[in-house]
């Protein structure tokens, strides 16, 4: 076992830049598309070997790691070693060959630096330029005894590391669009004289609803050449409004929990245990603080399947409050096409991966919004293939008819 090759992993999976981590030292399974068959014979694998696959500021990147000392990396192939320029161009041969698991680059960490001659021809021959990223220091450490004495581990400092990004297409299709795409994607749902009105704060508890809704950038009617892809949104799926709107979340909890179980079990049924255990941990786990640090400062969007399930859920089973919290938080949200993302959609659709869940979450793919979801079977299933995915959980609450 390389622990200094250990080391360094763990060290890049402490970046706080670093999400939605899939796989880690594992081989990705690959399944190549039509288009993708002529390329080399190193993409003719059925898996690649990589050492991180995860998301990198809201891009699905691919990390390679390397702690070799440097000297010792040689450009070309020889009887001894394969070649920094063979294993490279199998990788990107690989990220060619496949849409679900495409990464929008690739990242190579050389812990111990890399020479001149090697950092120019990855320059010069696959278009490597230096990630402009800052790492922050290890906290990682630890201590063992050794016959009867402890011996402390000092994690390296990497000071010497080099760190280079190869974009693995110079244009990218399906994760930032042009101008004119961006805006055809948007719908403005509601009447320019709604968009941003200011929401009621008598219908969350302690003013917590309108608190959250007023952390989050305001929606008006501006035009929407002002919007791009480099926004800070933030995707909600339909779990995630009901969780806000839902009576448990704005006061209702405890009252819940006081009334008779014969009444709540006629009232709730099926769902009693399931309601029963939500009211709890709001008591303990206030949804709209929880919810606070992912929405403030973001921009809120929901994609056309989203709004309308969210309209059905709330006119069949919401209460006057829930309808009116729902009709608010609809206020604060941009609208957006479903336009799920290539890679996304891509996946076979089973019953774990259905349709309409891949096209919720595709959608914010496509924006490079990480999905506010207690839909955590989706993003298990997503994960299982091999593709970082940046969703945020949150715990589950229901509509009660408040």
């Amino acid at each position: 076992v390389n622990l200094g090759h250990l080391e360094a992993i763990v060290y890049i999976l402490q970046q706080p830049f670093i999400t939605a981590v899939s796989r880690v030292c594992k081989p990705l399974p690959l399944s190549f598309s039509s288009k993708h068959k002529t390329l080399s014979a190193a993409a003719s694998l059925n898996s690649i070997h990589v050492h991180i696959v995860c998301n990198l500021n809201k891009n699905p990147v691919w990390v390679i790691v390397s702690d070799r000392n440097p000297n010792y990396i040689t450009w070309h192939s020889n009887n001894k070693t394969k070649g920094l320029k063979s294993r490279i161009q199998q990788v990107l041969d690989a990220a060619k060959s496949t849409n679900t698991l495409r990464p929008y680059s690739i990242i190579l960490f050389f812990s111990n630096g890399l020479t001149i001659f090697n950092h120019q021809k990855l320059k010069d021959e696959f278009g490597a330029s230096k990630l402009a990223l800052e790492f922050s220091d290890s906290d990682f450490d630890f201590a063992e005894e050794t016959e009867g004495e402890w011996v402390h581990v000092i994690p390296g400092m990497y000071k010497e590391a080099c760190v280079l990004e190869i974009k693995v297409d110079h244009v990218v299709n399906n994760v930032i669009s042009s101008e004119h795409e961006v805006k055809d994607s948007f719908l403005n749902v509601f009447p320019p004289e709604h968009q941003g009105e200011n929401v009621n704060p008598n219908l969350g508890s302690s003013n917590s609803f309108s608190a959250l809704l007023s952390q989050m950038k305001k929606v008006e009617s501006t035009k929407m050449e002002d919007f791009s892809h480099d926004d800070d949104f933030i995707n909600f799926d339909t779990t995630a409004l009901i969780a806000i709107v839902s009576g448990i979340s704005n006061g209702c909890a405890e009252e819940l929990l006081n009334k008779p179980e014969v009444e709540l079990r006629h009232r709730f049924k099926g769902n009693y245990d399931f309601v029963i255990a939500q009211a709890m941990s709001e008591l303990q786990y206030p949804i709209h603080a929880n919810l606070s640090a992912a929405v403030s400062g973001k921009r809120g969007i929901i994609c056309e399947s989203v709004l309308s399930e969210f309209k059905e859920l709330v006119l069949m089973c919401g209460g006057a409050n829930e309808k009116h919290r729902a009709d608010q938080l609809l206020k604060c949200l941009l609208v957006v096409r479903d336009s799920p993302s290539e890679r996304l959609i891509g996946l076979p659709t089973t019953r774990k991966l259905a349709l309409k869940n891949k096209i919720v979450f595709g959608t914010g793919d496509y924006w490079r919004a990480p999905t506010l979801t207690s839909n955590m079977a989706f993003v298990r299933a997503v994960a299982q293939t091999g593709m970082s995915l940046f969703t945020i959980e949150h715990s589950p609450r229901a509509l009660t008819g408040n």
